[in-house]
């Protein structure tokens, strides 16, 4: 029985030292492996706390940051986040236009065919400056019952003059040559006023009729003073008076039309009167100033939106009908909030809008934004950074291409 007892200890003690053994091996192989595994983190770049570079700074990729050498400092600018007064205002498009109540469309007062056109396309006329000439079948008419009306005018006072010289004259035949004669200076006198509405001179009338031959160049003045804008009078050209196209147009061009498109949405906020900010791409530079005039009634169905009518002043004529404006105006006061240069702000690939923070202006942290309005190269934050903060405000692009650049071996 006892050595049946001490058989059976040794058979536990063997079994126990094996087990010992076994959980000795398997620690060993687990602190191996856990060993390797922190040495393949430790050779990742994404899991690294920094890869180092000595050309281009120390990127910290894992908190989206980057470490700049001293020469690189020089490349960027930081500022800390301050405040601007941001106008509340409504931007669309549109474009220019001549001033329609300061343009006529020249056309004659009579029908006829153009003789001879004066005035080219663009060039600036006087008030009555003639502008071209027609060939006009009621002033042809119109002289002709002239001349006709001065030959029996000149008759009858001969009959008169010769009645007159008789002796013993009979009382009738006196008042007849008088009747007749008054008769005919009343023709003639009608005759002249029909033909001064053509625009012919009391000179030329007298011309005429001295010389027994009509005038039939019927010459159309400009009614005011300005550009030539439109021209449509080739010679032989058939014009009739309202029939277009008007054969000249002339415009004060010192005053301009802006004509933008407002959306419905806005229209409440739109007054006769409030100032208008615009620019063209002809001048990218220049804010021309203008005044709404009229706000059209009507919305239109497919797009949605109104016209509004602005007047530009132009003494220099630099605008050209047509061109594409920019209508920018103020709707509201202005409104304080923090903001930073534009150049500080950067739109990352996928959309974002970012900037770049520090506080020992060394090491520069990427911050994920949120943007405002937008006025004189200032942008407004409404989220993610804080007033005083410090912010790269030039060279955050350059930041951001350090960030995404791949590390170099």
């Amino acid at each position: 029985m006892e050595k049946h007892h001490l058989i059976y200890s040794s058979k536990r003690a063997v079994a126990a030292c094996g087990t010992t053994i076994t959980l000795v091996v398997a620690a060993a192989l687990l602190e191996s492996c856990h060993s390797r595994g922190q040495a393949a983190e430790g050779n990742t770049p994404q899991q690294s706390g920094h890869t180092s570079n000595a050309s281009a700074g120390t990127i910290k990729a894992a908190n989206s940051a980057v470490d700049l050498s001293s020469s690189q400092l020089n490349a960027i600018k930081i500022e800390p986040v301050g405040t601007y007064e941001f106008p509340v205002e409504r931007e669309t498009v549109g474009n220019i236009s001549f001033a329609d109540d300061l343009s006529v469309q020249v056309f004659p007062a009579y029908q006829g065919t153009i003789i001879k056109a004066f005035v080219e396309l663009g060039a600036q006329v006087e008030k009555d400056q003639p502008l071209y000439t027609i060939k006009s079948p009621d002033l042809i008419q119109a002289e002709s019952t002239l001349i006709g009306a001065a030959a029996t005018f000149e008759l009858t006072n001969k009959e008169l003059d010769r009645v007159k010289g008789l002796p013993g004259i009979a009382q009738r035949e006196l008042e007849q040559a008088t009747s007749d004669q008054q008769t005919a200076d009343g023709a003639l006198k009608a005759a002249r006023d029909a033909v001064l509405v053509f625009g012919k001179t009391d000179a030329e009338i007298d011309q005429m009729i001295a010389s027994r031959k009509i005038d039939p160049a019927l010459v159309v003045h400009s009614p005011i003073s300005g550009q030539i804008t439109s021209y449509a009078a080739p010679p032989g050209l058939l014009v009739q008076p309202g029939n277009p196209p008007a054969p000249y147009t002339v415009s004060n061009v010192s005053v301009k039309w802006m004509l933008a498109n407002v959306i419905e949405s806005d229209m409440a906020l739109l007054h006769l009167g409030e100032p208008v900010q615009v620019k063209v791409m002809a001048y990218p530079n220049r804010v021309f100033r203008a005044k709404v005039s009229k706000i059209y009634p009507m919305v239109d169905p497919n797009t949605h939106r109104a016209t509004v009518r602005s007047e530009i002043e132009d003494p220099r004529d630099e605008l050209r009908p047509g061109m594409l404006a920019n209508f920018v105006i103020r709707v509201d006061g202005p409104m304080a909030g923090i903001a930073v240069p534009a150049n500080g702000v950067v739109r990352e690939p996928d959309g974002a809008m970012t900037a770049w923070v520090t506080t020992d202006r060394r090491h520069f942290e990427q911050r994920i934004i949120k943007t405002g309005l937008r006025r004189d190269d200032r942008v407004q934050i409404l989220g993610g950074l804080l007033q005083g903060e410090l912010v790269v405000t030039d060279g955050a692009v350059f930041l951001s291409s350090m960030l995404s650049a791949p590390p170099i071996e």
